[in-house]
């Protein structure tokens, strides 16, 4: 396995930092070649990061550059199910509108608004009206 060098751990862990933070710099680093699917160790995507913390912006910045609306981390949850855990709204609208599968990932965005029993979230994701 190659070593990954410090500068670029720092710089990997700084960005998931930002999309946790919600710190909008963070887009411009996209529009300079860093990928819109960068995960961490964890498999864990800036998508998903931003997502499940509630930042909006970040989230359609992603979107609009390609990012993987159903791309599953290492315990196979995904943004869209994160997003309706956390009751962020506007993060699940944006990314609903982008296509992301509420069937995916483990538990899915389905179950998760199932299992809390969150109506308005199921039909956010279009299974209930």
């Amino acid at each position: 396995m190659t070593e990954i060098p410090d500068d670029v751990r720092e710089l990997a862990t700084r960005l998931f930092d930002m999309a946790r933070n919600g710190d909008e710099a963070l887009i411009e680093y996209f529009d300079n070649g860093v990928s819109p699917d960068l995960a961490n160790q964890d498999g864990n995507t800036l998508l998903m990061l931003a997502a499940y913390a509630g930042h909006t912006t970040i989230v359609q910045a992603l979107v609009e550059r390609g990012a993987d609306v159903d791309k599953q981390n290492d315990r196979g949850q995904t943004p869209l199910a994160g997003a309706v855990f956390k009751k962020y709204d506007e993060v699940v609208d944006v990314l609903v509108a982008a296509g992301a599968d509420p069937h995916a990932g483990a538990p899915s965005a389905v179950e998760t608004a199932k299992l809390f029993q969150m109506h308005d979230a199921l039909v956010r994701l279009g299974v209930e009206k």
